[in-house]
């Protein structure tokens, strides 16, 4: 039968009992939002039905509804109790002080009244000084928090009885023959409801079940865009303005799932994106940062002092999802939040986690938009106004990069409680003037960018705006204190949250065993793994390498994992800061020599038998502070002494400056044919013409050998095992050829005369030296499978 048919046949049958229904819809209960109507109409109602079923007002109570995600129906089940109890006697149940008497409100026989007595008198006397005040109406507790624990409502304006009202107040003023074309277009455009679904039952019952079924995002919108199909324009704008902060809400949440429930990970490949939900562990975040450092070392030695590098004790934990939950020291919400970590600790991780929370209705609730205004839009923008002489407001730069959330005056108003998320610092790479930037008092004054940022800071712009800032330390440092109410810390992973992590993240229970071994088998890598960069390798790099038959023999090498680690963080430097396309990251002269000085400067440190550097370190090796602690990935700022405050820097982990000394030592050997560990070597002659294709590597090693074995056990171990995996043909001629050196890079030459040499050193060095050389005799010869 033909739809069309089939409707006009449902709609007559109903119009034919319509007159009888009207005399008797006085009578019967009401539908479930029935109280959705205005308070006199209420009033109104229930005197006439006096005797009537009461309806249950469960539904007004937000946290009763399931919440629902921008995929799924509310699941909303509608309760149409006889008697129940009202908000008004729950609330006096819970408030009543001891020994107060609170009257019954529900319905009560009235025959168990009977005339009052004199001592029923005195008892009203006793009931009048003992009641307290009536209270104002709260929420039951298990109402004020959501299922994570946190007080989080939604406004009223997004809430289901809101929307539910303003779709019925709409629809209400269509004439039958609108709504019956209403009804049919809504069933041609929405298969998820059948027909009879959408036929059957009044007005309410319609309503009810849309939303039901639907949830209250999209049968908003599809209403919306129904009214508009039927030519009802001005109704459709009319329910558009009256649920206008819903739409702008779901609009933001559509944006930020989009952005975020699928995680990128190093280079994309189709068919292998992973959600963030499968894959997601909680980090550690502390409200006490040390740096982010982690102090473990293999030999049991850092020469940093124990005061330098600490490690965070578990009562300074706080969750993602709560750092709008913190106080000030006086007792005031909170409403600047820095987050600092080390690179790759995973602080764009975080941002995804926190907006996919709001978005899916799983986390603070009550924040009515979460608007994402991330520095390197602000550094992108400030390149294009220079260019143009352009300046922009904050509303503007809002509706610019989220064009649907325009005319945006809810964020003026007292009680819009939203959040701007300010990640990626370190982007903006010009300086700020926090003392002389003049002052802006209003949303729609045009102004620089630096302007812009300093006043959003500071909280004269977007004053009800809670502000997350996030940021490497070197970089974030440079905020004025009186500007933040608190600092957090993202922290490195735990053993047992790398054990989740590689866990999670395979359905193969046997790879997921393989895995979770074969990593513990290097301590210094099991140490490594705690950083979720590296965490992320290790999964990554042996899940491929299991493909192979009869890998993890041996256990896993340490220098490619070190060499993958730089490699990645170069790239990220050229892309990230300096907008370079993915496909297009060629190492230049530039990158190269970077990495040289650093390299140098490292093991002038490891020299000095230190892990830290400061400012004039730097600039002694003719390079830029910024280039060095923020833009290279391989270094991070430590909190300052309360006595000096003077700045101080120091490697990821001071394993990875052993590695940096190392490579540093390696390149000088291969490109310039230098031997930088024999200061006797540095002004004599090249070891080789120019003419010669081949190095011996057995006179570099040797040096490397008697400053380990000169040295207390541990200074140079580490480095010469690093040095010695450099020689492995994996690493310099598969690894880094293309990066550090050029396809066309001569081999490296005498690798058997080194191999000898560890070997005979093996056989006459002190027993507490032994296990290292045979670590460096693998990383030199073991080949990846």
């Amino acid at each position: 039968m033909d739809p069309d048919t089939e409707v006009e046949r449902i709609f007559r049958q109903e119009n034919s009992e319509e007159d009888e229904e009207k005399e008797e819809k006085m009578k019967r209960p009401p539908s479930s939002y029935g109280s959705m109507k205005s308070d006199d109409d209420v009033m109104e109602e229930e005197e006439k039905m006096e005797e009537a079923d009461k309806v249950s007002f469960s539904f007004l109570f937000p946290m009763a509804l399931p919440a629902s995600t921008a995929h799924d129906g509310t699941g909303l089940q509608m309760i149409r109790s006889a008697s129940p109890e009202t908000l008004y006697t729950m609330t006096t149940q819970q408030t009543r002080p001891p020994g107060a008497v609170v009257i019954d409100t529900r319905s009560s026989d009235l025959g168990d009244f009977s005339e009052p007595d004199d001592e029923e008198e005195d008892a009203d006397e006793i009931l009048i000084a003992n009641s307290p005040e009536p209270p104002e109406p709260v929420e039951p507790e298990d109402e004020m928090q959501d299922e994570n624990g946190q007080p989080g409502r939604l406004h009223p304006e997004q809430d289901l009885p809101h929307i539910f009202k303003s779709i019925q107040n709409v629809l209400t003023g269509l004439t039958s023959d609108d709504l019956l074309k209403f009804k049919v277009s809504f069933y041609q455009w929405e298969p998820k409801m059948s027909l009879p679904q959408v036929m059957e039952g009044d007005l309410l019952d319609f309503v009810d079940r849309s939303l039901e079924m639907l949830g209250q995002d999209r049968s908003l919108l599809h209403t919306i865009n129904t009214l508009e199909n039927i030519a009802k324009k001005p109704e459709a704008e009319e329910l558009r303005n009256s649920c206008k902060r819903a739409l702008i809400r779901y609009r933001l949440k559509q944006y930020l799932i989009e952005k975020h429930q699928i995680i990128r990970e190093g280079v994309v490949r189709a068919g292998r994106q992973n959600l963030l939900d499968n894959i997601y562990v909680e980090p550690h975040v502390t409200t006490r940062g040390y740096g982010g450092v982690d102090p473990s070392h293999e030999y049991g030695r850092s020469p940093m002092s124990p005061s330098t590098l600490q490690v965070p004790t578990a009562d300074t934990f706080v969750g993602l999802n709560n750092l709008f939950r913190l106080k000030t020291g006086d007792g005031k919400p909170v409403r600047t939040v820095v987050t600092t970590g080390i690179p790759g600790i995973g602080l764009t991780v975080s941002v995804g986690r926190v907006s996919l929370d709001w978005a899916e209705l799983k986390a603070n609730k009550d924040l009515q938009f979460v608007i994402k205004l991330s520095f390197r839009t602000f550094w992108l923008l400030r390149k294009k106004e220079l260019a143009l002489s352009q300046k922009s407001s904050v509303v503007e730069l809002i509706q610019y990069h989220n064009p649907e959330c325009k005319d945006l005056k809810h964020l003026e108003e007292e009680d819009c409680k939203f959040l701007i998320i300010m990640d990626s610092f370190d982007c903006y790479q010009a300086s700020l003037d926090w003392q002389n930037a003049p002052v802006i008092n209003d949303n729609y004054t045009q102004a620089h960018p630096d302007v812009l940022i300093v006043n959003i800071i500071r909280g004269t712009v977007l004053r009800g705006a809670r502000v997350w800032i996030l940021g490497r330390q070197a970089a974030v440092s440079q905020i004025p204190s009186q500007y933040i109410d608190v600092v957090t810390e993202l922290q490195s992973f735990s053993d047992e949250k790398v054990d989740e992590f590689l866990s999670i993240r395979f359905c193969n229970a046997e790879l997921t065993s393989n895995i979770l071994a074969h990593y513990k088998r290097l301590p210094s890598l099991r140490i490594l793994a705690r950083h979720p960069l590296v965490c992320w390798m290790v999964a990554t790099v042996f899940e491929r390498c299991y493909k192979y038959r009869d890998y993890g023999v041996h256990p896993p090498r340490l220098t490619p994992f070190h060499g993958s680690i730089l490699i990645f963080q170069t790239n990220r430097n050229m892309e990230y800061y300096y907008g370079l396309p993915e496909n297009d990251l060629k190492w230049g002269t530039d990158e190269n020599n970077q990495l040289n000085k650093i390299g140098k400067m490292a093991l002038k440190m490891l020299e000095r038998n230190t892990g830290v550097f400061f400012e004039e370190d730097v600039k002694e090796f003719g390079m830029k502070v910024t280039d060095v602690t923020v833009f290279s990935g391989l270094c991070t700022e430590l909190p300052s002494a309360a006595s000096d405050r003077k700045r101080t820097y120091c490697f990821l982990h001071f394993s990875f400056q052993e590695f940096i000394a190392a490579l540093y030592v390696f390149t000088m050997f291969r490109s310039e044919c230098k031997n930088v560990l024999d200061t006797a070597l540095l002004h004599k002659p090249k070891l080789f013409a120019s003419k010669d294709q081949t190095k011996s590597a057995v006179g570099l090693v040797q040096c490397a050998l008697a400053r380990t074995l000169a040295s207390p056990p541990g200074h140079y171990d580490m480095f010469l095992r690093f040095l010695c995996g450099m020689l492995n043909p994996d690493c310099h001629d598969s690894l880094m050829r293309g990066c550090l050196y050029s396809h066309r890079a001569p081999k490296v030459a005498g690798l058997d005369d080194v191999q000898r040499l560890l070997e005979q050193t093996i056989l006459t060095a002190e027993e507490n030296r032994v296990e290292n050389l045979k670590e460096c005799l693998r990383e030199m010869i073991q080949k990846d499978e």
